[in-house]
């Protein structure tokens, strides 16, 4: 008869505190910036009541809140067009920004001449030149398109670049060793080397597809040639209609939070099983 030592079967304290605090940080990650949101509102709102701050310079949340409920119409076609632009041009930024990192991976002499083109074009600011694109092209949406996806091609051309040139090298003569060919080493070695490299580059390109594609409306939109979302906040700016201006602001950050959201849930779903950065935020 086998005795089962009772002392075996009390949760070892160490651990047990080690599973309160696991449980207390799952909590806190959500609990304390929402507490800490409702603070800063609290405050906003009674800033504005003991100032006795006007409106047209800022509004209380309520009055943005009702904004937002009475102008939802206005507001959510141009969040539309502005949405319209941002995942074209990541779209656009996937495919140029791969398809370049495997080019560049095949050819070292490929990458070392049209990777400095690839500097540029992400150091110039986006004002800069949409002047130039504005005489170039007739299309407005082409045009719009053009500069949100300069600003979301660099950052998955860079990560995926690097994660195609991270290939252990091992495992690299192992594949040459075996008689792969370049396309097997490429399909089966180093495109899921890259995988989480991509999906890291691709989840800051989904932010800056966003504020690319805003940047360029509000250079658009002050020459009347644009319907989106930011060509409303400079109507509402010129006419002083700041719970307006509050209130598509507000649209765009969460707009640009859920974006991130999504592409961080899409990067986990791919990544969960195999993936140690995946695996240890399920254990």
């Amino acid at each position: 008869m086998t005795v089962v030592d009772d002392t075996a079967l009390k949760l070892d304290p160490e651990e047990a505190r080690r599973a309160r605090q696991e449980r207390l940080e799952r909590m806190g990650k959500w609990v304390l910036p929402l507490a800490i949101m409702v603070l800063a509102i609290v405050l906003w709102d009674r800033i504005c009541v003991w100032n006795e701050i006007p409106q047209y310079i800022l509004p209380r949340p309520g009055v943005v809140l009702q904004t937002l409920h009475n102008d939802a119409g206005l507001l959510f076609s141009s969040l539309l067009v502005t949405l319209r632009i941002t995942f074209l041009s990541l779209l656009l930024a996937v495919i140029g920004g791969v398809g370049l990192a495997v080019l560049f991976a095949q050819s070292k002499w490929v990458e070392m001449s049209f990777f400095p083109f690839a500097i540029v074009l992400q150091v110039t600011p986006i004002v800069a030149i949409f002047p130039l694109i504005n005489i170039y092209v007739d299309n407005q949406t082409v045009k719009l398109l053009l500069c949100a996806w300069i600003v979301a091609f660099f950052p998955i051309l860079s990560n995926t670049t690097l994660g195609l040139n991270s290939v252990d090298r091992n495992l690299r003569d192992l594949f040459k060793l075996n008689g792969a060919t370049r396309w097997q080493q490429l399909r089966y070695l180093r495109l899921p080397a890259a995988m989480p490299y991509f999906l890291g580059g691709l989840k800051i390109a989904g932010g800056l597809s966003l504020i690319g594609a805003v940047v360029a409306e509000f250079v658009a939109g002050a020459q009347g040639q644009s319907s989106g979302l930011a060509s409303r906040i400079i109507e509402a700016g010129y006419r002083l209609n700041a719970p307006r201006l509050f209130a598509a602001l507000i649209l765009i950050s969460l707009t640009g939070i859920l974006i991130f959201l999504v592409l961080s849930l899409v990067s986990y779903l791919i990544l969960r099983r195999w993936h140690e950065s995946a695996l240890k935020q399920e254990h």
